[in-house]
């Protein structure tokens, strides 16, 4: 098992231990990997790098995760891996450090929360709470000064589907403190997004 600071959150699964992804890349797969034989996943490389070959990135994503502080946390039920949220400082990111449609808000190195998996039968559950609140806990952890992400907008009951909802939605954000700090050209499944920040320091 890996090292770092572990932070923890109430849910409504009950108790959830949201842990740093450094040392475990077997969790990290069993969320995030392609599990049928010669299936084509992203394992979480679209914003990091999407040019390495799609058969290179288990092996990329295993470098990351033994490499601190690993490129994001990991959520836990009763030992059981079940959610990914990938953060890490914005200048890890290719796609985000040269994007036309996310601006950069100042000359600061935000960390960035860019992508949320909850495994299927979990959802529903109140788990990306928990993943977006473990990950702020693990940039503060690491010297972030700002945490930012770039979810979706949407209405007070509105809801999105798994496919354009990976990003997070405003709601989620404002309800940990996240603020909309400017508004961006990028759309999520139809929808716009915002850059919405929380400050650490």
């Amino acid at each position: 098992m890996g090292t770092g600071t572990s932070a923890t959150a109430a849910s409504a699964v009950g108790h959830a231990e949201v842990l740093p992804a450094l040392g475990r890349f077997d969790d990290f797969a069993e969320v995030v990997g392609v599990k049928k034989p010669g299936g084509r996943g992203c394992w979480c490389m679209a914003y990091r790098d999407s040019r390495v070959p799609v058969e290179e990135r288990p092996d990329y994503m295993r470098d990351q995760c033994a490499t601190a502080p690993g490129p994001g946390v990991l959520a836990y039920l009763d030992g059981v891996p079940v959610g990914w949220c990938s953060v890490a400082p914005r200048s890890t990111y290719r796609r985000l450090m040269h994007s036309r449609t996310i601006p950069f808000v100042d000359e600061r190195d935000a960390w960035s929360a860019v992508c949320f998996v909850v495994r299927g039968g979990y959802r529903r559950r109140g788990l990306m709470h928990v993943l977006l609140e473990g990950a702020v806990a693990h940039a503060a952890a690491h010297g972030a000064a700002v945490v930012e992400g770039y979810p979706v907008e949407v209405g007070e009951d509105e809801r999105v589907d798994v496919i354009s909802g990976y990003v997070g939605t405003t709601r989620l954000f404002e309800a940990h403190g996240f603020v909309r700090a400017a508004p961006t050209t990028g759309h999520s499944g139809g929808r716009r997004r915002w850059v919405m920040r929380r400050e650490l320091a």
